[in-house]
Formats: structure tokens, sequence, C-alpha cells
């Protein structure tokens, strides 16, 4: 028998009815994984990686929708299960290895698990995301979309230098106008790193902002400088006011 809240809603709505115009994803909330998945064959330590979400970038996306007013909506799953930023097309939409870390749970699928994922865990965290920007769009409320994530200092054994990245497609304007004010000497932070966001490997910013005509962009922090309460925070400082709102 599943233990209490082994099966989390999909989606957790943090002030859903902020006042703010930026409306915030956290799709890489959680290293959640229900008991009967076995960790997918992993041990304990690995779903503390982040190759099974994005270290403190919770913590962050919280402190940033209590200071912005903003409807935040994170996921509840690992992404190991199910990747809430991916295409179902993508192939690490299950991936069956991550960071050169096999992931023996998800290797050879039964079709009907996979539906099952889509079904409980990524279909329903999109459709309340696309539900809350449509009542948005019919309110003629302003909307700009802020996904956040953090990345790894090191992958495969290369360093990754900068501290922030804002990743776009359409949103050059809104992403100009962050990047101005995340400009600090003792800060590396750039367009588009530490990867290029592209509509074959991302979700959130091709299909709820492009495709809406909704600014949207995506906020890259590096993990090992929010992994503690104090980064966190003072990064969702920064961030607010970036965004061009009162962080008071």
């Amino acid at each position: 028998m599943a233990k209490a809240g082994d099966w989390p809603a999909p989606i957790e709505v943090v002030n859903p009815a902020g006042r703010s115009d930026v409306v915030l994803l956290c799709e890489h909330a959680s290293n959640h994984m229900p008991a009967e998945y076995g960790g997918l064959g992993l041990p304990g330590e690995q779903l503390l990686r982040h190759i099974a979400w994005d270290i403190s970038a919770t913590a962050m996306t919280r402190r940033l929708s209590a200071l912005l007013d903003a409807p935040a909506f994170l996921g509840t799953f690992s992404r190991l299960l199910i990747d809430l930023n991916r295409p179902l097309t993508a192939p690490d939409s299950i991936p069956t290895a991550s960071e050169g870390t096999p992931i023996p749970g998800n290797e050879r699928l039964a079709a009907g698990e996979v539906a099952r994922r889509i079904a409980v865990m990524f279909t329903p965290f999109h459709d309340a995301v696309a539900a809350h920007l449509h009542a948005r769009q019919q309110e003629g409320r302003p909307t700009r979309l802020v996904s956040i994530h953090s990345f790894t200092p090191v992958l495969f054994g290369i360093a990754r230098p900068w501290h922030a990245g804002v990743l776009f497609a359409d949103a050059a304007g809104l992403a100009d106008a962050i990047l101005v004010h995340l400009q600090d000497p003792e800060l590396l932070v750039a367009a588009n790193v530490p990867y290029k966001t592209d509509r074959a490997g991302d979700y959130a910013i091709p299909i709820h902002g492009d495709d809406r005509d909704i600014p949207a962009v995506m906020i890259e922090i590096r993990n090992d400088l929010i992994d503690q309460p104090r980064g966190a925070s003072e990064w969702a400082v920064r961030l607010s006011t970036a965004l061009g709102l009162n962080a008071a």
C-alpha cells in the first residue's frame, strides 16, 4: 500500500491569485519518486543529484513568488520519471541515462507505463498551466512567463563558469531587460547559457510562451550559488529586481 503523499497531486500551485504580471514555473522542483518505482534501480544518493531535480530551484521559486506576488506552478515528481520541460517526442522525455548515469528502471518501458506517466504526471501539469494562462489572456491581463531552473557547475568534467543564464527564443526584449539588470562586475551572466533552448528539446518556452505570444524566458542559476537558503533568497531578490518589480 502506498504511503500517504506517495502519489501527490501532479502540480503544486503557489499563490494562484497573485497580482503580478509574472507567472513562475518550476518544472523540476521535486525529486520525489513513488515507492513502487524502487528508485528506478538507483541508489538513494543518486536521487539527490541534479539528474533527479533542479537543486534549490524550489526554494528560490517560492521566495520569488512571495517577493513578486506572483503565481507559481511547481512539479511534484522527479524529472527521471518524466521530464516536464521536454516534448514527449524528445529522446530524454523519459531518460534511460542522465549525465552519464544509466537509469535501469526506464529501460524498455511498456507502452502502458509510458502512457501512465504522461496521464498522471505530464498532462495535468501542463493543462493547469495552460488553463491559467488562457484565463489571464481572456481577462486581458499582461503576462510574462519565467521558468526557474538550476544547473551543475561541472558537466562531463567541463567547468561551467557562468553564474546564471537567461534562455529564450522569441522573447528577446524580455531577456535583454533581465540581462541588463543582472549585470554586475562580480557575476558572469549571459544569454542562452549553459545551453540554448529550442522547440525540439524544451517545452515551456515554445508551447506556453511563444505559441501564445507571451514573453517567456528560462532562468538558469548555477546550483552551488543557491544550495543554501541565504543564496536562494539573494538570487530571488536579484531576479525580482531584474524583473522591474519591488523586492522589498
